[in-house]
């Protein structure tokens, strides 16, 4: 059973703004860069226009983290569950739900494109996906494995299952948090076909979350669940 957060609506409201202010406020960097023709930021699809873009919200994410854990006085062992009394079950328990969510997120991923390209609109890999599979080096995709492995996961999580799921649920809406908070998470990764998997995927979550009481559980679901897909892009370019 989840326990009760003291999270303050005038925080929640600067955590997710100032996370999405800065995401405009990178993309606008990148472009204006680009426009310029700045080294590394030429084309839409270097290196540092997706550095700025992916540091923007997730990397300001952490900082944002810590600013809102500051203002209630949590530190951030307790915000992830780190002392969770039952901290051992609750990462075996992320790893099976991820091991059965897992094929379930690709099988309706697989059925959304093929609905999608019947009704004539061909579906396109997420972002993330395109820039991962078109790195032209190493290290460049080393970057791309340790932002979908740390830097996602920590920042989505506490956003969406930390910070917004228990607000809204403490609101007295706890079906709507449920169903609101996973169509938010769904719809900012701005793809078609991952939509209804995704959805899927933060139901999962946060029912995890609310099993264990433990925010770390999905932390470590979700990240397991991008290495899983980095891998299958990884054997796919090969």
């Amino acid at each position: 059973m989840l326990s009760p957060k003291p999270w303050r609506v005038e925080a929640v409201i600067q955590l997710v703004a100032g996370a999405f202010a800065c995401l405009c406020l990178g993309v606008v960097a990148a472009g204006l860069l680009q426009k310029a023709g700045v080294a590394g930021f030429r084309t839409a699809d270097s290196f540092g226009g997706v550095l700025v873009a992916t540091l923007s919200f997730q990397g300001v994410a952490w900082v944002l983290i810590l600013i809102f854990l500051r203002q209630h006085g949590v530190c951030w062992r307790d915000a992830f569950g780190l002392r969770n009394g039952n901290l051992k079950k609750s990462l075996l328990l992320a790893v099976g739900v991820l091991a059965l969510a897992l094929p379930v997120v690709l099988g309706l991923e697989h059925l959304s494109m093929l609905a999608l390209s019947k009704l004539g609109w061909p579906p396109a890999d997420q972002r993330a996906v395109e820039l991962f599979v078109r790195a032209r080096s190493g290290w460049q995709r080393a970057y791309f494995a340790l932002f979908a492995v740390v830097l996602v996961p920590v920042a989505e999580e506490f956003i969406f299952r930390g910070a917004l799921y228990p607000f809204f649920k403490q609101l007295g809406w706890p079906r709507l948090s449920l169903v609101g908070v996973s169509l938010l998470f769904a719809l900012i990764h701005l793809s078609a076909p991952a939509f209804v998997p995704l959805f899927v995927l933060a139901l999962a979550f946060t029912w995890l979350y609310e099993k264990t009481d433990c925010l770390l559980a999905p932390v470590v679901a979700h990240s397991l669940f991008n290495l899983a897909n980095l891998v299958f892009l990884f054997l796919q370019s090969r």
